[in-house]
């Protein structure tokens, strides 16, 4: 299973090769439903496999391109660990799997290119978030939205800091209770051993900090994605000195978070996420609005998406479940533009979504009432 990160979204845009197959289907954590899923991906794979056929791919290219999803279908395992959506991606050489805290529609796409605009609202606002619940016990890293999280796997990292110390510093015991809950429902851990006094402690949790920086740091490379700190308010001060991770908000949520399950972490952290998303997506709107009927914003579809392949859209709103078929040619910079999708078109949508984000612009992925214009697609120019 993958994480989806801005890297990994590059990645899936700039390599493939030859057609793409892309699968999106709403999963089930638990219950009855979940014997549903794997015949959900069953259905769905026959529709790509008939799409496949349209395109007169051999045998062999239909089972390169279908197999690795096909094997899915009876790890009983796998479907026993899902989460609120499922994207499967596969090309010649790439095959990604992602779990995701965000329920999809159905929707199966076969281009000549992935496509992504149903996971775009994990990169924009409104959309996902991290929480990095730190205790001296224990660390987890969630991957959140508004309805959803899941704990991400954070390899290379030490789990307590007993465990960083022992081996940073195998010579050195250390050893610590926490007493009853002090004001503010946190927990003052008391350090006891040869020669540890305050500083020494706060010295050692910090080279635990920065042990976990490492990890979070390398497995984020390149997100804009906001972070928020959950933890005993003493800790955090200690952890912003090790922190390199630019999108670290300032507020975090204070206490233990041991005792918390991941769903009470993500509403805590969503109270403090969602102002910094709206502030972010009204002032963009409200942006637009100002410049719209100049050169500087638009609502042509043919201007958005050729302004986003050269890289000119500052801020870019699309239009979540809404799409517009056709086909782009960078050498005219002509949009062609189909009432139904024709062999070889891909949305239009999610290609301009694809490019804004790829020349550094800002994408907000929305619902059809909330965009700023009567139309699934604006944008602002950055010149």
């Amino acid at each position: 299973m993958n994480l989806l990160t801005r890297n990994e979204l590059r990645i899936l845009v700039e390599k493939p090769h030859g057609i793409c197959v892309s699968i999106f289907m709403p999963t089930h954590r638990a219950g009855r439903e979940t014997r549903q899923d794997p015949i959900r991906l069953k259905n769905m794979l026959r529709e790509a496999e008939q799409r496949l056929n349209e395109m007169d791919l051999s045998t062999r290219e239909r089972s390169e391109l279908l197999e690795p999803a096909q094997r899915l279908l009876d790890d009983s395992t796998f479907w026993q660990h899902q989460s609120d959506g499922l994207a499967i991606l596969s090309s010649s050489g790439i095959f990604r799997c992602y779990r995701l805290p965000l329920s999809f529609d159905e929707l199966v796409v076969v281009t000549n290119r992935f496509h992504i605009k149903p996971l775009l609202t994990l990169f924009a606002c409104d959309g996902q978030f991290y929480v990095l619940a730190l205790s001296q016990n224990e660390v987890r890293l969630l991957q959140g939205t508004r309805y959803a999280v899941d704990e991400v796997d954070l390899p290379d990292v030490p789990r307590s800091l007993a465990e960083a110390l022992r081996y940073d510093d195998p010579e050195r015991q250390l050893q610590f209770h926490t007493p009853a809950p002090v004001a503010g429902g946190g927990q003052a851990a008391i350090f006891h051993g040869h020669g540890v006094g305050t500083d020494d402690a706060k010295a050692n949790i910090l080279r635990y900090f920065r042990q976990i920086d490492r990890g979070v740091s390398r497995l984020l490379r390149g997100e804009r994605t906001p972070l928020v700190l959950a933890g005993v308010d003493y800790l955090f001060p200690i952890y912003r000195q090790a922190n390199t991770y630019p999108q670290l908000l300032e507020d975090g949520v204070v206490g233990n978070p041991e005792g918390l399950a991941r769903e009470e972490l993500r509403d805590h952290a969503w109270a403090i996420v969602e102002p910094h998303f709206l502030k972010a997506q009204e002032e963009a709107s409200a942006q637009y609005r100002r410049l719209a009927g100049t050169d500087q914003a638009s609502s042509k579809l043919a201007k958005v998406v050729a302004g986003a392949y050269q890289g000119k859209i500052e801020e870019l709103f699309v239009a979540i479940g809404v799409h517009r078929w056709g086909a782009f040619d960078p050498d005219t910079n002509r949009v062609l533009h189909h009432p139904e999708a024709e062999p070889g078109d891909e949305d239009l949508l999610d290609f301009a979504a694809v490019h804004t984000l790829l020349h550094g612009g800002t994408v907000y992925a929305v619902s059809p009432e909330e965009m700023p214009d009567e139309t699934p697609v604006v944008a602002v120019f950055r010149y």
